[in-house]
């Protein structure tokens, strides 16, 4: 089995991706929606973290937090949170059937990719990158025109800190042209 290499810094701004089971479209689902946001409260009551920036896509999500100062336990976090989902979701389930061997032996359900991309921010302008990637991903895969239409994302609170303004990503934007497409 391999050994991930990630950067585990205290106190330090991660940018996250992860990505449905099969790009299965189940991440903006009401129930799911409900179930995966009393798992992250849980989660951040037990072992706290700051979210500063989500955006939640049917398939996919990616998201900034800040680590506590003495704690860069990020991985956990993730495993617990997607457990937690995962048992409160069980009409999400897929078949034994409809996966493979190895998940099944690892008693996966089908509903999260296994891994899970982590960045560390380095500075901010990297902040600042990271945080309009994170907002324009609707228009990106064609979800809305405009970012403000997006309901699952903190673009809205960014707009009420004045981060944002209410029209901000309505054209092209140019530096998702330094984005991989692998981000996703």
């Amino acid at each position: 089995m391999p050994k991930y290499i990630r950067s585990y810094t205290k106190g330090a701004f991660y940018f996250f991706t992860l990505i449905s089971y099969n790009r299965r479209k189940i991440f903006c689902e009401e129930y799911f929606l409900k179930a995966f946001k009393n798992s992250i409260r849980q989660i951040q009551h037990q072992y706290p973290f700051e979210i500063i920036a989500w955006v939640q896509l049917p398939d996919h999500f990616h998201c900034i937090w800040q680590m506590p100062e003495n704690d860069a336990d990020y991985s956990m976090r993730w495993s617990q949170i997607k457990r937690l989902t995962t048992q409160a979701c069980p009409h999400y389930h897929l078949t034994t059937d409809e996966l493979n061997l190895s998940e099944v032996k690892r008693n996966e359900r089908g509903i999260w990719q296994r891994r899970f991309l982590e960045h560390q921010i380095r500075n901010e302008s990297d902040f600042i990158k990271h945080m309009d990637y994170i907002h324009y991903n609707p228009i990106k895969h064609g979800l809305v025109e405009r970012v403000t239409d997006w309901e699952y994302s903190s673009f809205h609170r960014c707009v009420r800190q004045g981060f944002y303004s209410e029209d901000w990503g309505g054209g092209s934007i140019d530096f998702l042209d330094s984005f991989s497409d692998g981000l996703e």
